[in-house]
């Protein structure tokens, strides 16, 4: 199967309802199409870290980092990258965090200011990586009751320029995250800080 047509979504998201986050990346790697896995290293991305790499051990992992991750993060990072042998591609802003704090500082999501921040550390960074690396297949960890949009979405959903979105979590709660985590062996990170997001389930515009 080369593409995906729309109106089919419902049908395979119907289908992969039963199925586990391995299975789930299978069925997506098995499309033979360009596939990405993004991460941040926010709590709970090692469980799809995991189950990407189990299905296919070198698929380009894009790290788009702020730059104002927590000490612990970077630790927890650089641990997950040795553990599961990560193929990592580090993108990082253009503008060091020195020379914007001289200038802008982190401005508060209110502020004039924000929208500039948030494109700056993460949004030019991710569009940097999607067009050297041309996905058409774009694992994430999404999850349903994150935010009002994700609620609008599914395991495979419709990204831009029609690339197809697969959340092998999606219907996963924290419980369920945490039993995935113990059974694997894996670390979690909870001192993860982002700098465009004031709340939780605030979008930053990646996924939007």
């Amino acid at each position: 199967m080369s593409e995906i047509q729309l109106e089919t979504f419902t049908d395979i998201n119907l289908e992969l309802r039963s199925k586990s986050p391995k299975e789930i990346v299978s069925w997506a790697i098995n499309l033979g199409l360009k596939a990405v896995v993004t991460t941040n290293f926010r709590p709970y991305e090692a469980a799809i870290l995991h189950a990407c790499t189990q299905v296919k051990s070198d698929l380009d992992v894009i790290w788009c980092d702020t730059g104002y991750n927590t000490p612990n993060t970077y630790k927890h990072a650089n641990d997950l990258i040795k553990e599961l042998n990560l193929n990592v591609d580090l993108f990082v802003p253009v503008q060091s965090v020195a020379h914007r704090d001289s200038v802008m500082g982190i401005p508060g999501v209110d502020s004039d200011e924000h929208k500039l921040f948030t494109q700056q550390v993460k949004l030019e960074p991710f569009g940097r990586a999607m067009a050297k690396h041309r996905p058409k297949v774009w694992f994430t960890n999404l999850r349903k009751g994150q935010t009002a949009h994700r609620d609008n979405l599914d395991i495979v959903s419709s990204g831009a320029d029609g690339i197809i979105k697969v959340s092998p979590f999606y219907h996963f709660s924290d419980e369920e995250l945490d039993v995935y985590l113990a059974a694997h062996n894996l670390p979690n990170e909870f001192k993860y800080y982002d700098p465009t997001k004031a709340l939780e389930n605030r979008e930053c515009g990646l996924h939007t």
